[in-house]
């Protein structure tokens, strides 16, 4: 199952470097001493018994200690002698006392067997384990990668060619996965909170769901981001930090739709204008201290990015990605959010006290 999986991992990933654990070659020469078990239980031996005799003559038996308590004592083992018993046939012509202090010939009760076995038999669980250490080329994401050899082995499951065996992976694989699940249900937490948050804060359920529009146009941003690091500063990978980013975008790019959309409330409701005409004033009012809060923290964030440092890569991604996301949302904002509110701000009314006066 190891040798089948190990060369269509290589043929589904070009390029990547597999290593078996252990290796896969089954070259090493075993001699397998059988016992004859109607005449071991006739000669009034077990097979545990006979074990016992056949590792005495080969590599010899701990059977006490020596010296005296409490100290370093001296193990006391039972061996044959080097000179007399050089080849398995040697202990198949030995002869061995059974309970009965009959002595017996190991040949008469016993046969060698001559196979080819594994070096090395590593155990996960209590279960014989083969590991294959697979890295994949640099220009191959760890992602895809982990989803290109679960088809593999899947595929392999389905048609039969691969039965009885229980395939997992583990490594950096299961953290990634791990991790990656972990930061989804806290992305969608943000999401939750931030929308509750500005629904208490606006008294309205509608509006923040069109704040909330900006989001997607910070994550596209943050990948964007990503991609022109890669490609003009240093590699660098979606690891754990870099995710983290993209949850602080949630509560991050929607602060430049805050002042907009709140911004045309109150143009309709205390300014007395219509919907296209508050929002266009509210983007005009609002663009400058837009500009001014996002230029101070993208130019705050540079640095961090294009810094090339010891230790800069830890945190390059997340200011890449907050840089990114919140540069693009910028821009993209001042006319998504106004287009898709003005399709439902002509619903908002004066309030009481506009009316009155």
């Amino acid at each position: 199952a190891a040798r089948l999986l190990f060369g269509s991992v290589s043929a589904a990933i070009p390029g990547s470097q597999i290593r078996p654990v252990p290796s896969l070659e089954i070259s090493y020469p075993e001699g397998h001493v059988v016992a004859n078990k109607p005449k071991l239980a006739a000669s009034g031996l077990t097979e545990q018994e006979l074990g016992i005799y056949v590792d005495v003559l080969m590599n010899g038996r701990k059977v006490s200690e020596f010296g005296p308590e409490g100290k370093d004592r001296i193990d006391l083992v039972v061996r044959g002698s080097d000179s007399r018993f050089k080849t398995p046939e040697d202990i198949l012509n030995t002869y061995i006392v059974n309970n009965m202090s009959q002595q017996i010939r190991v040949a008469d009760i016993a046969r060698i067997k001559y196979e080819r076995g594994m070096t090395q038999i590593d155990r996960l669980e209590k279960k014989r384990n083969i590991r294959l250490e697979i890295t994949p080329p640099a220009a191959i994401p760890l992602m895809t990668a982990i989803e290109t050899i679960n088809r593999t082995s899947d595929s392999l499951v389905m048609e039969g060619k691969i039965k009885d065996v229980k395939i997992s992976l583990g490594g950096n694989a299961d953290k990634l996965e791990e991790t990656f699940n972990a930061l989804k249900w806290n992305l969608l937490l943000a999401l939750v909170i931030t929308y509750l948050l500005m629904s208490s804060l606006f008294e309205n359920f509608f509006y923040p769901f069109i704040i909330m529009f900006s989001v997607p146009l910070g994550a596209a941003g943050g990948l964007a981001g990503l991609k022109l690091v890669n490609m003009f500063v240093a590699p660098q990978p979606l690891d754990v930090l870099t995710m983290l980013g993209f949850i602080i975008l949630v509560g991050t790019v929607v602060n430049n739709p805050i002042l907009i959309v709140h911004q045309s409330l109150n143009n309709i409701r205390y300014g007395g204008m219509s919907g296209s005409e508050a929002i266009s004033e509210s983007v005009r009012t609002r663009v400058r201290p837009i500009f001014m809060s996002t230029l101070t923290s993208l130019f705050g964030l540079l640095p961090l990015v294009i810094a090339t440092g010891s230790g800069s890569e830890m945190y390059r991604g997340i200011g890449s990605v907050i840089l990114g996301g919140l540069g693009l949302s910028t821009l993209l904002t001042l006319f998504v959010i106004p287009a898709i509110l003005s399709f439902f701000i002509g619903f908002e009314k004066k309030s009481h006290r506009e009316e009155t006066a």
